[in-house]
């Protein structure tokens, strides 16, 4: 219990500040990362905070769509990561704030691979569901669609929404919807092999 707590609080701790990294570069997040900034800069409240709105309303939605009780683990989830998001932020926006593109993008790609990174790290532990996750699997599973498709479409309702609210929508946001998948599965395979060498000395630890 204690070592796949250890994976899921470092794991959002990486993935914080890769999100906060993508913020800085100012050339687009991810789809929910996205309708954060604009609904903090539409009315106020920090980034972190609406993480935290967000993800409990979906963990409504869930719940009502799901027809049981709202998961408090998850709802644990979104408060690490919206305290995450605003620690990192308020970290390094005095420190790193590329104003030219070719800075910006290798802020960007920094932050993508560590989100990437981060979010591998995370699922190692099995431990918390996470609350946009658990909406494509309940849309998935009230549409009869698969998971890669619902997962777009929710994505393309985020966007939307990101735009409506001025939202930080650019060619990060279309980089990171491609490329997060790939780079996450690459890393959660590397890091499934350390666990396994790591379980038979954990293992003789507890004995």
């Amino acid at each position: 219990m204690y070592y796949r707590a250890m994976y899921y609080t470092v794991g959002i701790i990486i993935m914080t500040l890769g999100i906060a990294l993508t913020i800085q570069s100012a050339l687009g997040t991810s789809p929910f990362d996205a309708l954060l900034v604009g609904l903090h800069r539409t009315f106020g409240l920090t980034i972190g905070s609406w993480e935290i709105v967000v993800g409990f309303s979906m963990i409504v939605f869930n719940a009502i769509a799901e027809r049981r009780r709202p998961e408090l683990l998850a709802l644990a989830t979104s408060l690490l990561t919206g305290a995450g998001i605003d620690f990192w932020v308020f970290s390094i926006r005095d420190t790193i704030h590329p104003d030219v593109f070719w800075s910006q993008l290798a802020c960007l790609l920094a932050g993508m691979v560590i989100a990437g990174f981060g979010i591998a790290f995370n699922l190692q532990a099995d431990f918390a569901p996470n609350p946009f996750d658990r909406m494509m699997l309940v849309v998935s599973n009230l549409t009869g669609w698969n998971v890669s498709i619902s997962r777009a479409l929710i994505s393309i309702l985020l966007v939307l929404l990101a735009f409506f609210f001025g939202g930080a929508i650019g060619i990060g946001t279309v980089l990171i919807t491609l490329l997060s998948g790939p780079l996450i599965q690459v890393f959660m395979a590397q890091i499934e092999k350390v666990d396994r060498r790591m379980q038979p000395v954990t293992d003789s630890i507890h004995m």
